[in-house]
């Protein structure tokens, strides 16, 4: 019981470390054509990402690998019942990383437009997709005892999930924004300080509303209920929102951005928390819900990567925290020119 209760909770903050890392990626990309006025501009914002990228998507495979290895039951019917929305999101991303390979192989405008498509193409898709998968599994999937999909894509486009969707675009564009007030200046720069109030209002409201419509369209409140302490998370992430404000209104950047990454922590163990011991719900009959106790692996395969996770996950977190050293500071007219 102890062993998968930790599996859960590391499983859950997998993925949020993924949503903090990737999640500014989305969002840059997203605003490429919005904020890139210029080729030179649109190199800057590539810049911005580009050496980190790649390193972040390590936490998606190190999410999906922990989903495979400590719960390949929730692995087996996710990937099943979810298939369609996870193939766009891996199509997206392909296409997303292909782009900064790509778009400066040709000095043609056309191309280079059309690279710059496929880069906002794939940093939207999967900021939408991923709020879109998450917004289903917290109401339930419709599943059976064989993990048979009783539905189609159009059961996922459903209100409450589709509105997790937009909050997480919407906190990925924060996230993003800021980010680019750290790394630009100019008149980037100032596209950036001005958009970032304007898009804090945006995830207030989003985040209202999906903190409202949980309560209806879910049952993620009853361990709430049940342990009135839970809503520390809550309160977590509501005071990381508001001092997400108070940073942007001192500038601070920096610590802004920090408090964005507590923002989506919280937003995701909001869910993660409600959900527990639930993996993956099915809306059919509570009976056939895929727990981290019905659906782990065996004690020794969850002792044995216990061990392995105590020794490699805090090399990668050196290692990636080296690399944004490397890479911090204000991305220089060179750094813009090499490569994108």
């Amino acid at each position: 019981m102890e062993l998968q209760s930790i599996w859960f909770f590391l499983w859950g903050l997998l993925w949020a470390v993924f949503f903090v890392t990737d999640g500014f990626d989305f969002g840059v990309g997203t605003l490429l054509p919005f904020f890139g006025k210029t080729e030179e501009e649109k190199k800057i914002i590539m810049a911005s990402v580009g050496p980190l990228w790649d390193g972040n998507e390590v936490w998606l495979i190190t999410a999906g690998g922990v989903t495979f290895a400590a719960f390949p039951k929730v692995y087996a019917v996710m990937f099943s019942t979810l298939y369609t929305p996870l193939m766009l999101i891996l199509f997206a991303l392909i296409i997303r990383g292909v782009s900064f390979e790509f778009r400066n192989q040709i000095q043609s405008r056309q191309w280079k437009n059309f690279w710059d498509g496929c880069f906002f193409i794939g940093s939207i898709a999967p900021a939408i997709l991923f709020g879109v998968a998450f917004g289903n599994i917290f109401q339930g999937i419709p599943f059976d005892l064989n993990g048979v999909l009783h539905g189609n894509l159009f059961t996922f486009l459903n209100p409450y999930a589709l509105l997790a969707g937009i909050l997480f675009l919407a906190l990925f564009l924060q996230h993003g924004n800021l980010w680019l007030n750290i790394k630009t200046e100019g008149e980037l720069n100032e596209r950036a300080q001005n958009f970032a109030g304007k898009i804090w209002i945006a995830v207030l409201v989003l985040a209202v509303a999906f903190l409202v419509a949980s309560y209806f369209a879910t049952n993620l409140y009853a361990n709430y209920l049940k342990w009135p302490a839970l809503f520390l998370i809550i309160i977590f992430t509501v005071v990381s929102l508001v001092l997400v404000r108070f940073y942007i209104a001192k500038k601070a950047y920096f610590k802004a951005w920090f408090a964005s990454s507590g923002t989506i922590i919280g937003a995701t163990f909001f869910g993660v928390t409600g959900l527990f011991p639930v993996m993956f719900p099915s809306s059919i009959d509570s009976n056939l819900h895929l727990t981290a106790f019905n659906a782990s692996s065996s004690p020794l395969t969850l002792k044995i990567m216990l061990g392995v996770t105590l020794v490699f996950i805090p090399i990668v977190i050196v290692y990636q925290a080296y690399t944004y050293k490397l890479f911090s500071g204000k991305v220089t007219d060179d750094e813009a020119n090499h490569g994108y």
